[in-house]
């Protein structure tokens, strides 16, 4: 996935309000961008670190620029824009790049299913078997190595979405979580019990119930990102 225009760059003064960052040019413009993740960031968004913003052709929008990317003082590379998650597990699962996935046909984004009413990210037929897919984009990092977590805030949403895809499962139909991992600092992902003890048991009863678990690191820089190797996953 290439970048449709050259990112511009700046320097983080502050993300709050969830949605909103204030950064700062090397010419001294202060202005504010759109934060498009509604996470809390661990790590992603230390006052200091470069990032860069892509530039939206939509006048109405209040805020023109949204942040895609940010780089650690450490240099690793970490995509907050969580929309892109999706787009690249379209390319991990259209390219066959996890081969207990590669045998999918006829993939389609955001198809409604379960008991609550949700939208599977993915959705395809494995020998006429149906698969539902939900996506989860990893950036929080362990300080002290290469681990990676999800998520990094208590998610119910991701609960619920555990719990439909052990419905499923039940029906015998294939069951999926793909981590697609934008943190180039990560190597390997385990649920986080220490953030989110409700999602990380979900994630042990959920495995005992058929759902798979796969995880797939990405390669990012200004220019874009794609997808670079499956790494391993601890539920």
């Amino acid at each position: 996935m290439q970048f449709h225009k050259p990112l511009q760059t700046a320097k983080l003064i502050q993300r709050y309000k969830r949605f909103l960052a204030d950064v700062t040019t090397n010419s001294g413009n202060t202005f504010t961008i759109h934060c498009p993740n509604t996470g809390a960031m661990t790590g992603c968004a230390e006052p200091g670190y470069q990032v860069w913003f892509s530039e939206s052709e939509n006048l109405k929008r209040k805020y023109c620029y949204t942040w895609e990317l940010a780089r650690t003082f450490c240099d690793d590379f970490i995509c907050v824009n969580t929309l892109r998650a999706n787009q690249l597990a379209g390319d991990i699962l259209s390219d066959g790049l996890i081969a207990e996935l590669a045998d999918l046909q006829e993939l389609r984004a955001e198809v409604k299913y379960g008991s609550q009413g949700s939208r599977v990210d993915w959705h395809g037929l494995d020998n006429k078997r149906e698969c539902f897919i939900e996506v989860k984009s990893v950036t929080l990092k362990d300080p002290d190595n290469s681990t990676g977590y999800f998520p990094d805030a208590r998610s119910k949403r991701a609960g619920k979405h555990l719990q439909e895809l052990m419905e499923v499962a039940a029906q015998g139909h294939r069951a999926v979580v793909l981590y697609v991992v934008m943190h180039t600092g990560i190597t390997s992902v385990q649920s986080a019990a220490q953030v989110d003890p409700d999602y990380a048991q979900l994630c042990i009863e959920a495995a005992a119930k058929g759902v798979e678990f796969y995880a797939y690191k990405c390669a990012i820089s200004p220019e874009g990102i794609s997808p670079q190797q499956q790494i391993k996953v601890t539920t």
